[in-house]
């Protein structure tokens, strides 16, 4: 492990954060916003707040826009938090950097979060935020045919997910997909589950936690859309950026699920993270050393939409 990434596990246990399932929702929120203290500082950059027709009412959405000439590549962008904890300050500092990097628009979403709203909510959010920003590129000073989806962790398994159903529903048409250590299947057995089950920040129990609050009373092999990693074809979807973690439950469905994107002819970039933990992202004035994870994902993205 990067001495980094075992400095933040010590003072996280040195802090006395409980596991998830331990915490009620309202106290793990809570000690998400914590987070925030180990980002650094955020970069400058013109946001904008404001909200967007969805279907269970207005979607809050901060709009990213980099400076230099338009239009340009237009990012949406799904926060992580296991469907149930971030929001869009969650995302604030790491959605700035990207767009920053890539010269792209980013429209960040906060989506309804379980287990109030529970599946299939998180997903019909992030999908009509796609189509909106689609529809409404011109007026973001962006260009609908440099289109892409990203989000990490649950985020990443919504980017997933909306560009299969984009694929399906044959729009909006995406230029690419961005996924940060995403959940792609309903499987707590793999070798990474095994290997780092507990003490490495997100946990299996974890893990467990926010599946049950994000399914409720649901099976989770009921909609088509749940495991992005369990759909039989996945060829016709949009290259691929897909990042994982060594120390993270995550992993090999990450790596699994890239591997079988290349196999189906989509052209992806894969990147393991040597001695990181899950989602780093959210700690990277913490763990500066990952820093290249936005960097790597900002030329992906670049490459993918031929900005």
């Amino acid at each position: 492990m990067h001495p980094e990434a075992q400095g933040l596990l010590d003072a996280l246990a040195q802090a006395g954060m409980p596991p998830f399932p331990q915490m009620s929702v309202p106290q793990a929120r809570a000690a998400a916003a914590g987070f925030l203290d180990l980002q650094g500082e955020a970069e400058p950059i013109s946001v904008e707040s404001r909200t967007i027709p969805g279907p269970g009412g207005d979607i809050p959405v901060r709009i990213y826009t980099p400076d230099g000439a338009g239009p340009k590549p237009l990012v949406v962008y799904f926060h992580g938090g296991g469907w149930v904890i971030g929001d869009l300050d969650t995302v604030d500092k790491p959605v700035r950097m990207l767009a920053n990097r890539s010269g792209a628009v980013f429209v960040s979403v906060d989506y309804r979060l379980a287990p109030e709203h529970v599946h299939p909510a998180a997903f019909d959010d992030a999908y009509a935020a796609t189509v909106w920003a689609s529809e409404n590129a011109a007026s973001l000073g962006a260009d609908a045919a440099r289109l892409a989806v990203a989000g990490d962790s649950a985020g990443g398994h919504l980017a997933a997910s909306v560009a299969q159903a984009a694929r399906d529903r044959r729009g909006p048409a995406l230029a690419a997909q961005i996924l940060f250590f995403p959940v792609t299947d309903f499987d707590f057995s793999t070798p990474s589950y095994t290997e780092n089950a507990s003490g490495y920040l997100l946990e299996r129990g974890s893990m467990e936690w926010f599946w049950a609050h994000y399914l409720g009373a649901q099976d989770a092999a009921g909609d088509r859309y749940l495991c992005p990693g369990r759909t039989a074809d996945l060829t016709g979807l949009p290259p691929a950026f897909v990042a994982t973690a060594e120390y993270d439950p995550l992993r090999d469905e990450g790596e699994t699920y890239a591997t079988r994107l290349a196999e189906a002819g989509v052209d992806v970039t894969a990147r393991r993270y040597d001695g990181m933990l899950h989602d780093f992202l959210w700690t990277l004035g913490a763990t500066p050393a990952g820093l290249g994870i936005v960097d790597d994902a900002a030329a992906a993205l670049k490459a993918a939409v031929k900005s």
